[in-house]
């Protein structure tokens, strides 16, 4: 389906965006978008996991829940973010210990594998709003309270 992805209808009447739709429809929106949230009482990290990543799991899932982005159902894409990332770190100092020059075949290849990680990476962050971009399209914008104005600017606008 062509188009832009939908965005939560908070974060579009944040914007002052949301002219275009009636409050029936708000109202109908606000119920699905609520039921298709989740719970997040059961968000804990997965036993497959290694002590380490729980640990950084359960950082993580603070700051989501804290948020207001994360759910039960998101447990396993984090724990599959925490895995890949580690991976990719174990990698790092394998690939700085060899010299491309001697051994290029070995060279190429985990550079290769670092990169499908660390695209694997970005791909979960952005599906979990580990990212600045993607929180932005998650999370509510805070309203800035507009000043009064005065009446010649109620009256002539920004022509003063």
């Amino acid at each position: 389906m062509a188009g832009r992805n939908k965005q939560p209808l908070t974060v579009i009447q944040g914007k002052g965006k949301s002219k275009h739709i009636t409050k029936e429809e708000a109202a109908k929106r606000a119920a699905h978008e609520e039921k298709m949230r989740g719970n997040n009482d059961k968000v804990i990290a997965p036993k497959y996991l290694l002590k380490k990543q729980k640990l950084e799991f359960e950082k993580i899932a603070e700051e989501l829940i804290a948020l207001d982005i994360i759910s039960n159902l998101d447990v396993d894409t984090l724990a599959r973010y925490i895995e890949a990332k580690t991976e990719y770190q174990r990698l790092g100092p394998v690939i700085r210990k060899l010299n491309p020059l001697k051994d290029l075949e070995a060279y190429t290849k985990l550079s290769r594998t670092r990169k499908q990680l660390s695209d694997e990476c970005r791909s979960y962050a952005s599906d979990l709003g580990l990212t600045i971009t993607s929180r932005l399209k998650l999370v509510i914008p805070s309203t800035i309270p507009a000043e009064a104005k005065t009446e010649a600017e109620k009256r002539f606008g920004n022509r003063l």
